[in-house]
């Protein structure tokens, strides 16, 4: 639990962390989008590329994010094999039964795989250079023309905030958890599917009580500190614009002109 970064915030005077939250949260947005526009090993080399030159103006070392994505591995795995197994196409490697490997699964797999650790690594840039209150004013301030249409754009701002600053405080709570249940005889790593899956159960009980009991004591203090809304009230953190962002804004562009031009 402890390894896992995203929605974690890391303090710094770096260039990506004076960006403004909402060049970063538009620029990660279309980052992911543009992502899936690669289809040649040269192209998500270009993406790597960018995603590296990201992380270090951030200062912060690679290695950090490899140990914050080991936890997700297995899924990436789980999702690079359904890819390798069940797709057809080209020359077949392998073949047992309704499983085969083939060269368009292999090539898919792979595609998929690096699309899945530029996802990661761009989604988790953006929560550990970006404090979860900036993040929150940001969604506010792109979906301020939705007010017109009576959405409750402060209230989703809010949820967002509150679902980032918790995810580090759960995963923490998590931990103390498992260390106190370990200590009482519980094994979370032995036996088969089902006996681990069992042996989480416990583990996720205490985990919802203490979840409910942390949303029941953050409504009391803002209801004793008389929070009525966004209605009305002031900005502490203005967000505003600067040279950065634009520059910010042009390397996107430059990375969508590269990426156009090493696509097949």
């Amino acid at each position: 639990m402890n390894k896992l970064i995203i929605g974690r915030y890391l303090p710094g005077n770096s260039w990506v962390h004076q960006l403004d939250p909402r060049t970063k949260l538009l620029a990660s947005f279309y980052f992911i989008a543009i992502v899936f526009m690669a289809n040649t090993w040269l192209s998500y080399l270009v993406m790597f590329a960018g995603v590296m030159v990201m992380i270090a103006a951030s200062r912060i070392r690679i290695g950090f994010f490899l140990r914050g994505v080991r936890p997700m591995i297995w899924l990436i795995l789980f999702t690079v094999g359904l890819q390798i197994f069940f797709t057809t196409g080209g020359h077949v490697y392998w073949q047992w039964g309704w499983l085969h490997v083939t060269h368009y699964g292999l090539i898919n797999g792979a595609y998929i795989f690096c699309r899945f650790v530029l996802i990661i690594f761009v989604s988790t840039l953006l929560t550990l250079t970006t404090q979860p209150l900036s993040l929150a004013d940001a969604v506010e301030s792109l979906l301020r023309p939705l007010r017109y249409l009576h959405v409750p754009v402060t209230e989703l701002a809010l949820v967002l905030q509150i679902a980032l600053r918790f995810v580090p405080t759960l995963m923490d709570q998590t931990t103390k958890i498992m260390n106190a249940q370990r200590a009482r005889g519980v094994d979370f790593g032995t036996g088969g599917l089902f006996q681990q899956m069992k042996a989480v159960v416990p583990l996720l009980i205490p985990l919802f009580v203490d979840s409910f009991g942390i949303a029941e004591d953050l409504a009391t203090a803002m209801d004793a500190r008389g929070y009525r809304g966004g209605d009305g009230r002031s900005k502490f953190r203005v967000l505003a614009y600067h040279s950065r962002d634009w520059v910010a804004g042009g390397s996107m562009i430059v990375l969508t002109a590269l990426l156009l031009l090493t696509r097949r």
